[in-house]
This record gives C-alpha cells, sequence and structure tokens, in this order.
C-alpha cells in the first residue's frame, strides 16, 4: 500500500466523492486484516467477532472519519488500532450487558499483546476503562500502552507517532505497564 495514494482517496472521499472509499479499501485492506487478526488471536473460540466483520467495521469508523489525513504507516495502524478497539470495546460492551455486576475479574497482562492478556470480552473492557483511567492521568502513557497492546506497534514506530524520543516511549511503557499490572492485581510480575 502506498500512503500517497491512500491520503488521495482519503482526500476524495472528504470532498464528497464515495468513489475514494472504493479506490481505498483495496490500499489498506491487507494491512487492516493483519491488525485485526492480531487483535483476534486469542479470542475465545466463542468471539462472535471474526477478523474480516473487524476489518470492515474499523473500515467504515475510518471514512466516517473523514478528516484523517495519514502522516505515514505508523500513524496510520495507530489510527486503524484505536478504531478496532474501540469497535471491540464496543462489542465486548454489548456481550456483556447481562454479565455485568459481577465481582470485578483478573486480567493478565504477561504479554504485549491484548489478545494474550485479554481473551474475552470483558477482559477487553476491563483493559479499555484502564487505558481511559490512565489517560486521565497522562495521555502519551495511554497512547504508548494503546499502540504496543492493541497495535502490537514498535517503540521506534510509537516514538514516531508521537514525535517523542525512544528512551521516553521506553520510560512511558515502562509506567504504563506497571500502573496496568497494578490495577489489575498483578502483584508478582510486570
Amino acid at each position: 500500500m502506498t500512503f500517497d495514494d491512500a491520503t488521495r482517496a482519503l482526500t476524495t472521499l472528504a470532498n464528497g466523492d464515495s468513489r475514494g472509499a472504493e479506490t481505498l479499501m483495496p490500499l489498506v485492506y491487507d494491512e487492516l486484516h493483519r491488525l485485526a487478526s492480531h487483535f483476534m488471536r486469542g479470542q475465545s473460540p466463542s468471539h462472535t467477532l471474526q477478523a474480516t466483520a473487524l476489518v470492515n467495521e474499523a473500515f467504515l469508523k475510518l471514512i466516517g472519519a473523514r478528516a484523517n489525513r495519514w502522516q505515514d504507516e505508523a500513524h496510520f495502524r495507530a489510527v486503524a488500532a484505536r478504531a478496532m478497539r474501540q469497535i471491540l470495546v464496543n462489542h465486548a460492551a454489548g456481550q456483556n450487558a447481562l454479565k455485568r455486576g459481577g465481582d470485578r475479574r483478573r486480567v493478565s497482562l504477561e504479554a504485549e499483546e491484548l489478545p494474550g492478556a485479554a481473551r474475552d470480552d470483558s477482559g477487553i473492557i476491563e483493559i479499555h476503562e484502564l487505558l481511559e483511567t490512565l489517560a486521565g492521568l497522562d495521555e502519551r502513557k495511554a497512547r504508548v500502552a494503546e499502540m504496543k497492546l492493541f497495535a502490537g506497534a514498535t517503540t521506534q514506530g510509537i516514538a514516531h507517532v508521537l514525535d517523542v524520543s525512544l528512551s521516553t516511549v521506553e520510560a512511558d511503557w515502562r509506567f504504563a505497564r506497571a500502573w496496568l499490572a497494578t490495577e489489575l492485581g498483578e502483584t508478582d510480575g510486570a
């Protein structure tokens, strides 16, 4: 995918021409599907949302935010990951609507990937809520954690997107990971 082509398609779409969406989908599909597969790996076999459906919903969300102008591949991944995260959270909330009110569930942060950390819908919701709380304390640290957990982004990619140094990203990730582990009740790790 060339991001110049994708940006042109977005501009066409933003100008009210729906052909921009037809041009954009084949340009971004492979990357969206790769991200969706990353998200869905480790989900329970009974999970009702499939990777292809997640791609389609994310694409609709991305083109619905017509103001998006991707700076580069890393920025696209961050925006797409945020869209997929929100879709999964909304899906999980719908699936868990009847189950609310129970005891707090323990979610592990052993891996730096969300699918390993949250194997079902309630885990996704808990991680999402914690990231929202962390964003209230420190937006950048929350964004670093979001990109690590939901996009599988590298330290270099995150530094580029946030325009900060590698050491800043590493420090933010150490803090965010420790904070999340504490909030999740993991006392012997992270």
